[in-house]
């Protein structure tokens, strides 16, 4: 169970305050897999950040009672002098599992080579992304935030990444960012749509896309 409570997150975009999230409560339910459906720009990893702990809101708050992944693709928790195995050594005593494990995990499942001994600083943007991506799924959570999983790497390694995830959902639930339909139809059963700083849920997730069609129609003044 995830639930916001009058949560509110907004910035100070060239001197005029824009909300982004309006007040937000709602909770999102146990044993789902949900896909966060909006438009550019409605607010989507920045709800992500915030569910993960990496960006406070402006107000209210998120409870869990659960573990949360980061966002999935996200490497922002990197520190760029230390190596790709440095860095995994340290996530790993942070949640508190096998170091070992971990690195072994990641080194075979990232498939950087000698890149994964090397400062993150020098990683290009998909090796970053395959890291971050091994990491995450090298650590058992309960509710995985994920944007775009299948879009790391080329074909062979997107088939690879997809198995490992949903072998994960297996004893997980995931909230899935992604603007292809059809991974939205292979990893998540329901979905929640994000406009005007609010969150509508549907059980269905055919009509939570629905919904996201028809607001994508129309001009951006009109939702």
């Amino acid at each position: 169970m995830i639930r916001f409570e009058n949560l509110t997150k907004g910035y100070w975009v060239r001197g005029r305050w824009q909300t982004v999230i309006n007040d937000l409560s709602a909770t999102l339910p146990t044993g789902k897999s949900l896909a966060l459906l909006g438009r550019n720009g409605a607010g989507k990893s920045t709800l992500m950040r915030i569910i993960a702990g990496a960006e406070r809101p402006t107000s209210g708050r998120v409870v869990s009672d659960g573990t949360i992944s980061w966002p999935v693709g996200y490497g922002g928790s990197f520190h760029g002098d230390l190596t790709g195995m440095q860095n995994t050594r340290f996530i790993a005593r942070v949640y508190g599992v096998d170091s070992d494990e971990l690195v072994d995990f990641v080194e075979d499942f990232a498939e950087i080579g000698a890149h994964f001994h090397m400062p993150v600083r020098t990683y290009s943007s998909g090796m970053r992304s395959r890291l971050t991506f091994g990491i995450s799924m090298g650590i058992r959570f309960d509710t995985y935030l994920v944007d775009e999983v299948t879009a790391v790497g080329d074909a062979r390694f997107r088939i690879k990444s997809q198995a490992v995830f949903r072998a994960r959902m297996k004893q997980a639930s995931a909230i899935v960012v992604s603007h292809n339909p059809k991974d939205l139809y292979a990893f998540c059963d329901a979905g929640v749509v994000l406009y005007d700083g609010k969150l509508q849920f549907f059980d269905r997730l055919y009509d939570a896309i629905a919904l996201h069609d028809e607001l994508m129609a129309l001009p951006p003044k009109a939702i």
